[in-house]
Parts: C-alpha cells; structure tokens; sequence
C-alpha cells in the first residue's frame, strides 16, 4: 500500500465522535478520528513499514502520524530521526504514545529520554519520563541501574510540583510505573509516591485535577500485580 491508499482507508475508518475526543485532548486539524484498534486490519496488510511511517508522519494529519508509530520500524531510526519526530508531536498523545512508545523498542531509548528528562520543553520532558514507563513496564530489571533509577526517584520528589502539566502526568506514571513494575525499587518508589502527595494539574481552572500515584499503587498491589510486565510495547 502506497501513502494515497494508506490515507483513504484512514478517512473512510474516521468518527466525528471519535475526533471530537482526539480534539479535546489536543489534536488539530487535520485529522479523521479513526479509533486505534480499526487500525489493526490495516497494520496487518502493511507490518512494518519505516520508509512509509515517514510519508504518514510528515502529512501532520493526527490519524496518519499516530499510524505511523503502528507501522514504524524503530530499530532504523536514529536519535536524530526520533527528534525530528518529537519536534512534530504537538501534544502528548504523540510525543507520549507515538515518539516514546517507538524509541522505547530501541538501544537507545536510555540516552535519548535522559536528555529529554534534562530539557526544558514540556512534551520533551513528558516523551522522556514516558519512554521510561514504557521500558520498565516491558523489559527485565535486569537492563536499569538501581542507583539511577532512584536518583531519578528523586528528582521526581523535587521537581513534580513546579514541573508543566504534562511532565507532571509523565512523572506521576514513572513513580507508579517504578512502584509496580521494577522490584528492586518498589519499597523507595511507594515512600516517595507518599512523601510528594496528589499533584495538581490544569492549576487554577475549572478543570483542575488531583494524580496520586500512591492511591494507583496501592489499587495495583491489591489486585496482586506488583511486577507487572507488558509483552509488547506495541500493540
């Protein structure tokens, strides 16, 4: 399939409803509002397909972007390739679940998201605490130092409260996700989630609200899913 083919059937899959959701969390136009699950019939006629993630991503059309990161080959980009990604993701749901999520099937998921955590920009800063997540929650404790890991712990409890919205998101995920999903770390991650208390996002508005990744944590240890480990990082 060609990028004319490939846009076709994401128009013809779109949902007014759908995009009004997408709209309302930051997406603009243009866009189709296609769910991401109709995709699937579609990724599997195509599998991966870098050169042509590349068409998809450059048309800045949402549904197309977003569909890129279904079809990428992330092991053939470069970290330069990865930023030229991250500099076109113009809100979360792309720099987060698109550009992190690819970069966190890579060798060099680790260095780049640390030098997107050490930034100023808040989708920069978010798509690196988010690669983050994605690592822990998919490959073994094995492959993370201890000693970084809880430096990074530490930041979170000096910084969550005065960071951007979206890094606080991100940086709430990591201390549930360290909590959950990284055993060496467990008990620190769950004294921190305590120590820094529900942290507010949208500050001042109508649509304030209240992370706590301590009352997540406890919910998942409930549950008894402490070590919980994603297969794919994908779908």
């Amino acid at each position: 399939m060609n990028l004319e083919a490939v846009m076709q059937e994401l128009e013809a899959l779109g949902k007014e409803r759908t995009k009004k959701i997408y709209q309302s969390n930051g997406a603009r136009e243009p866009l189709f509002g296609v769910a991401t699950g109709e995709m699937k019939p579609i990724f599997r006629k195509i599998k991966r397909n870098q050169p042509l993630a590349e068409e998809l991503y450059a048309t800045g059309n949402y549904d197309a972007m977003y569909f890129a990161g279904v079809i990428a080959d992330p092991k053939t980009m470069t970290e330069a390739d990865f930023e030229r990604w991250l500099e076109s993701a113009y809100f979360y749901m792309l720099s987060d679940y698109v550009v992190a999520v690819s970069l966190a099937e890579t060798d060099i998921a680790q260095e780049v998201a640390d030098k997107w955590i050490a930034s100023d920009g808040e989708l920069r800063r978010s798509a690196g605490w988010s690669c983050y997540c994605w690592l822990l929650g998919s490959r073994p404790d094995s492959e993370f130092a201890e000693a970084k890991l809880a430096d990074m712990l530490g930041l979170v409890r000096d910084t969550i409260h005065e960071a951007p919205d979206r890094a606080k998101y991100a940086m709430n995920m990591f201390l549930y996700t360290v909590a959950v999903s990284y055993a060496p770390l467990h008990d620190m991650a769950v004294r921190i989630a305590q120590e820094t208390g529900p942290v507010e996002v949208n500050q001042g508005t109508a649509k304030s609200k209240l992370l706590d990744a301590s009352v997540n944590i406890q919910k998942t240890v409930d549950k008894g899913r402490l070590g919980f480990k994603r297969k794919y990082v994908r779908c």
